[in-house]
């Protein structure tokens, strides 16, 4: 992060890493077939991010959530002696990064989530495929 807006208070510093959304950086085509930047280019390489379009930073070399974002790692389909045509079992799997809300509940890092239906976002942070989900969409620890 290069700048943080004017009165701005939260944890996000100067030099922090951001995990962005990627229409962040969207060009698009117009009717007549000319690129087009998306609304948070600002000019070079330089983009505005709204608050919701980010969703953990890395500051001081450690991954933060941001807002009510957390993040789960996917966990290898269980075996059964029910088929299971999938890699990964459904709709459980280790917290990673939790958010404040989360951890003001109870829930930390390791432990065993089960989380709502098509709430899986994949994300790929730092060569770990893991789910960005809302904290609200957690619905119990095992």
């Amino acid at each position: 992060m290069l700048q943080t807006p004017m009165n701005y208070d939260g944890d996000v510093r100067i030099g922090d890493i951001l995990l962005v959304h990627h229409n962040a950086f969207k060009f698009y085509n117009d009717m007549q077939g000319r690129r087009q930047s998306g609304k948070s280019f600002f000019k070079d390489d330089l983009f505005f991010i709204d608050n919701d379009q980010f969703f953990m930073y890395k500051q001081d070399g450690e991954w933060k959530t941001h807002d009510r974002y957390c993040f789960v790692s996917p966990i290898p389909a269980q075996d059964s002696y029910i088929f299971k045509p999938f890699t990964r079992e459904p709709l459980v799997g280790v917290m990673e990064y939790p958010s404040k809300y989360l951890s003001a509940q109870g829930v930390k890092k390791g432990d065993r989530v089960i989380f709502k239906p098509e709430s899986e976002y994949e994300f790929n942070v730092d060569g770990v495929v893991m789910y960005r989900m809302f904290d609200h969409q957690i619905v119990g620890v095992v």
